[in-house]
C-alpha cells in the first residue's frame, strides 16, 4: 500500500488562485462580450467617415458662406418631417464638413434598449445651400446595437449596467491576482516569463498556459485604465471617488443656471442666428458649434463648443438669452477643477481617442487580448480537469 502525500499548507497564492479560477468563470462571459464589442467599437468614427465620406464632406465655392442657422434648422427639420423634431444642430469650423443634425426620442418603462427606442436619426446638411445629403436611421444601425451591448447589454432597466458594471469589477479583480499568480519569486524566473520559449515539442496546453499569462500580464495596466473608465459610468459611488481623488475636493461643481427673460418677439431665429455669430467670434478655435433650441419659454439657448477634432474631453458650454441672442454665461474648460476634466475625459480615455489614432490602436489591441483571455482561462481550466479525471487511483 502506497503512502498517502502529506497536504500542503496552503497558501497566499493558492486562495488568490482559487478566487482567480472562479470569479473568472462567472464573468468570463460577460468580459468576453465587452471585449469583443470594444474591439469592434474602436474605429467606428473612422469606419463611418469613410462610408459617408460623400455625406459628410461638402466642397463649397469661393467666397460662399453658411446659411444662418435658423434656415439651416428649417431645412433639415423639413426633411424629417414634423413628427421628429431635431433636439441639435452642429456646425462646423471645417469649411468642408457639412452640418450634422440630431433627432431622437427615447421613453422609459419596457426592459428592452430597443423597446423603448421611438426614433433616433442623424442627419447631413449641405450649411451652404441646405440640401439634406443624408438621413440616417442610427437607433437601429450596426455600430449603434454593438455600443448599446457594450454599454448596458441591450437592457434599458438599471440591472443591465450593474451586470456590467459588476463583471468590470470581477475583471479588475481578475487582472490583479492574475499579475500576483504570474509574479515570480526572484529576477531569474521573471525573465523566463517575459517570453514565450516554445520548442517544436511544446505541447499546445503549454502554449495556451503562456498566451494567456503572458498576454495578460503585457495588457493588465491598460486593462485595468479601460475597465476603470467603465465603472466611472456603470457606479456612481466610482464615478464620485475619481472625483474626489482627482480633484481633492468633496465639493461637487456648481452648475451654471442660465435663463432668459420672456420678452414679445416675433423673431426668435434672429436670436438663434446672433447666438451662433457670437459663438463662432468668442471661440474661434472651436471645432464645431453645437446648439439646441431652449425647451421654455425662460431657458436660454445652450450651446456645447467641442475644441479637439474627434474627442470630447476639451470643451465648453455658452448659454445665450434666447430672445435676443446676448452672450449670458459660459462654463469654460478652463476653469474646471481636475476632477471635472477627467470625468469629462472619461470616453476618450475608455476608447483611446485622448491618444489620438495611436491611442485608438492601443485600445483595440488590448481588447482583442482581453476578449482572447476568458477563452485561453476556460481551456486551462478544463485541461486541468481532464488531467484529474484520466489520472489513476492509488492503490
Amino acid at each position: 500500500m502506497s503512502k498517502q502525500p502529506k497536504n500542503k499548507k496552503k497558501d497566499f497564492k493558492h486562495w488568490v488562485g482559487k478566487a482567480h479560477l472562479w470569479l473568472g468563470l462567472t464573468s468570463g462571459l460577460v468580459v468576453l462580450l465587452l471585449a469583443v464589442t470594444g474591439c469592434i467599437y474602436a474605429f467606428q468614427e473612422e469606419i463611418t467617415t469613410a462610408l459617408r465620406h460623400d455625406d459628410i464632406y461638402v466642397t463649397p465655392t469661393p467666397g460662399q458662406q453658411h446659411l444662418p442657422a435658423a434656415v439651416l434648422w428649417e431645412k433639415t427639420q423639413k426633411a424629417l418631417g414634423p413628427k421628429m423634431p431635431l433636439n441639435s444642430l452642429g456646425i462646423y469650423n471645417n469649411p468642408n464638413k457639412a452640418a450634422l443634425s440630431y433627432a431622437y426620442k427615447f421613453n422609459e418603462g419596457k426592459f428592452w434598449y430597443l423597446d423603448n427606442l421611438e426614433y433616433y436619426y442623424i442627419v447631413y446638411t449641405n450649411p451652404y445651400t441646405g440640401e439634406v445629403l443624408g438621413v440616417y436611421n442610427e437607433g437601429h444601425s450596426f455600430f449603434n446595437i454593438v455600443k448599446m451591448l457594450h454599454w448596458s447589454l441591450l437592457i434599458s432597466h438599471p440591472i443591465g449596467q450593474q451586470i456590467i458594471g459588476w463583471a468590470t469589477f470581477i475583471f479588475v479583480i481578475m487582472l490583479i491576482s492574475g499579475i500576483i499568480l504570474w509574479w515570480p519569486k526572484n529576477k531569474a524566473a521573471r525573465k523566463q516569463r517575459l517570453w514565450f520559449q516554445w520548442k517544436e515539442t511544446t505541447k499546445w496546453r503549454r502554449k495556451n498556459y503562456d498566451l494567456h499569462n503572458i498576454f495578460g500580464f503585457y495588457v493588465s495596466s491598460v486593462a485595468l485604465v479601460l475597465a476603470f473608465t467603465g465603472m466611472v459610468w456603470a457606479f456612481t459611488w466610482f464615478q464620485k471617488t475619481v472625483y474626489v481623488v482627482s480633484s481633492l475636493s468633496i465639493t461637487p461643481p456648481v452648475p451654471v443656471v442660465a435663463k432668459s427673460a420672456p420678452v414679445k418677439t416675433s423673431n426668435k431665429d434672429a436670436a438663434f442666428n446672433t447666438a451662433i455669430t457670437d459663438a463662432k467670434k468668442r471661440y474661434p478655435e472651436a471645432d464645431y458649434y453645437s446648439v439646441g433650441r431652449p425647451t421654455d419659454s425662460t431657458a436660454a439657448i445652450g450651446m456645447h463648443i467641442n475644441l479637439v477634432p474627434g474627442t470630447y474631453y476639451k470643451h465648453h458650454h455658452a448659454y445665450y438669452d434666447q430672445y435676443t441672442g446676448k452672450f449670458v454665461a459660459e462654463e469654460n474648460y478652463k476653469d474646471a477643477n481636475m476632477g471635472e476634466k477627467v470625468i469629462g475625459a472619461n470616453y476618450d480615455i475608455h476608447v483611446g481617442a485622448i491618444l489620438g489614432l495611436p491611442g485608438k490602436i492601443l485600445a483595440f489591441t488590448v481588447s482583442l487580448i482581453c476578449s482572447a483571455l476568458p477563452v485561453t482561462g476556460f481551456l486551462i481550466w478544463r485541461g486541468r480537469n481532464n488531467k484529474k479525471a484520466k489520472k489513476p487511483a492509488v492503490a
